[in-house]
């Protein structure tokens, strides 16, 4: 299956289960892995025949900046569904970063990674 990576996506949101995180927000990063047949677009180079980066881009950031969600899991899973139900992925997947969560040690960063498929595919 063919792929389009959208990687390091930054976002500014207010998710977490302290207080302080919905009072302060912090920074999100996103990567996605997106798995749909590209033949047809490789052969016409036409934007119609694929998706528009800049729509997929749009949505991730309208869900990290818009509702708050108390864990990244169901940030992730927010977003991995509504990339499901408006673009035509045959799978999807989802990584959110969270490069300074209030976690006493030395670390780069926390991050969930969730894979959906759209039914009826393995």
């Amino acid at each position: 299956m063919d792929k389009i990576y959208l990687e390091r996506m930054s976002f500014y949101g207010y998710h977490g289960v302290f207080p302080a995180e919905a009072e302060l927000g912090q920074r999100f990063l996103v990567d996605l892995e997106l798995s749909l047949d590209l033949s047809r677009a490789a052969d016409s180079d036409d934007l119609a025949d694929t998706v528009n980066y800049a729509e997929v881009f749009g949505l991730v950031r309208e869900i990290v900046e818009g509702e708050r969600y108390r864990l990244v899991e169901a940030l992730a899973g927010r977003i991995a569904g509504q990339l499901l139900a408006r673009f035509p992925f045959q799978e999807v997947k989802v990584k959110v970063t969270k490069p300074n969560p209030p976690i006493n040690g030395h670390y780069d960063a926390v991050a969930v990674e969730l894979v959906r498929r759209r039914e009826g595919h393995a």
